[in-house]
């Protein structure tokens, strides 16, 4: 009797077992890395993205300087050319995530470009990542978006710095990273280092560290009135949307801060009592 019963029960798991099976959806097909101009990587894996969201690069005012060195190092690496890595840092609103998306997507008609965008605490997986858009034969920007280390996240910060620097693996040459921080060191500090008394240039220096490993780093900053502005006037303008300068500063007044984010904010608001989408 034993035997059978146990015989019965075998049977049974192997039946339900079978039904969870035929239950489970089919495993999803890979993903074209040449279908589509991004693409998001997190624990699922990749996922198509059918359009970049970004202003056009015009509408990128009051941060010149910062927009020509980004977009020239993108078109030189979607035409195959020697380009770096690339840290952008500063106050919050300023465009630096917008920069990234749209000097990509300038990029393209320089070459086979494309844009992944992974999470800042996806870093353990990103030597897969790798790996796949090693053998995809495309360009691509690998971008992390306000990446922030706080204290005791050692191994993550060596995580990154080996991925800047290839380790004994060559990093994938047709890969640039593009990172987006609130401040140039990346690592935060404990309050109390720059009065160390042992030695405290050691302290900022291997803050600082990381930031070095990125050829091109370039800060970002609080606008002028006179910048937001201009930024107000490029967006107001590009979509015929009318606006008084002093509806503009108040809205700036009222959020505390001038930056294009805030900018962007007030064009929506115009477009929005005039019964208008931006798109």
């Amino acid at each position: 009797m034993g035997g059978e019963s146990g015989s019965e029960l075998s049977g049974l798991l192997l039946r339900i077992a079978d039904a969870l099976d035929r239950m489970a959806p089919p495993p999803a097909p890979p993903v074209d890395l040449h279908a589509a101009p991004a693409y998001r990587w997190d624990a699922s894996g990749l996922t198509a993205v059918p359009r970049i969201d970004a202003p056009e690069t015009p509408l990128l005012c009051g941060i010149d300087r910062q927009r020509d060195a980004v977009l020239s190092n993108m078109r030189r690496h979607a035409a195959g050319s020697a380009a770096h890595d690339v840290l952008l840092w500063g106050a919050r609103g300023t465009g630096k995530s917008a920069l990234v998306r749209a000097a990509v997507r300038d990029a393209a008609a320089h070459g086979d470009i494309a844009l992944v965008q992974a999470s800042a605490d996806s870093l353990d997986s990103l030597p897969r990542l790798l790996a796949m858009l090693n053998d995809a034969g495309r360009r691509f920007v690998l971008f992390i978006d306000d990446l922030g280390f706080a204290p005791g996240e050692e191994r993550t910060v060596r995580q990154l710095r080996s991925l800047l620097e290839g380790g004994v693996a060559p990093r994938p040459t047709n890969v640039r990273l593009a990172v987006t921080a609130n401040r140039r060191a990346i690592v935060a500090r404990h309050a109390g280092e720059q009065d160390d008394p042992i030695n405290p240039r050691d302290a900022v220096d291997d803050a600082l560290a990381l930031a070095d490993r990125f050829g091109l780093v370039l800060g970002f900053h609080a606008v002028s009135q006179d910048d937001y502005l201009a930024i107000v006037a490029a967006y107001a303008d590009a979509h015929a949307l009318h606006y008084e300068t002093a509806d503009a500063l108040a809205w700036a007044q009222r959020r505390g801060a001038r930056s294009g984010r805030v900018a962007r904010q007030f064009v929506t608001e115009l477009a929005g009592q005039a019964g208008r989408n931006l798109g």
